[in-house]
């Protein structure tokens, strides 16, 4: 192998290496099971696509309904942001109907340098969205 190309693997090793620690099962949840009770799913793939899921249960309306919403697109990380992307015509349908497009998230971990006994849950923290209700949400890896 040339010197040129072993140069360009080390200088990318560490940038894959950070997308996998991104990739995984994201949860979180909200409220009470007798009242209103919110859990959002979020799945970021390897390939790069990723799936949501917004379940809420309003057990204390009149009447009491459930409501499902979902969401797939793709992503991206650039150092500590991750960038979602919907494309609406291969990406939305009848059960997608959520657009990620706009979308960004700041991926938060403890970091390696840090030697500290402190406990930083590994999470995703979305700053900018379309989707009104996901903006400041925190999403914590499962």
């Amino acid at each position: 192998m040339s010197a040129t190309l072993w140069l360009l693997l080390l200088y990318n090793l560490p940038i894959l290496s950070h997308t996998d620690t991104i990739v995984g099962d994201y949860y979180c949840q909200a409220g009470d099971k007798d009242l209103v009770f919110i859990a959002y799913n979020l799945t970021l793939h390897q390939d790069g696509t990723f799936m949501f899921h917004a379940y809420t249960d309003h057990q204390n309306s009149i009447p009491p309904y459930e409501e499902n919403n979902y969401g797939k697109g793709t992503w991206q990380a650039d150092k500590k942001v991750v960038t979602f992307f919907t494309d609406k015509e291969t990406d939305m349908d009848e059960k997608h109907t959520l657009n990620f497009s706009n979308s960004k998230a700041h991926f938060i971990t403890k970091p390696p340098r840090d030697k500290t006994d402190r406990v930083i849950k590994t999470r995703l923290k979305f700053f900018e969205s379309d989707i009104f209700w996901i903006k400041g949400w925190e999403i914590f890896k499962k």
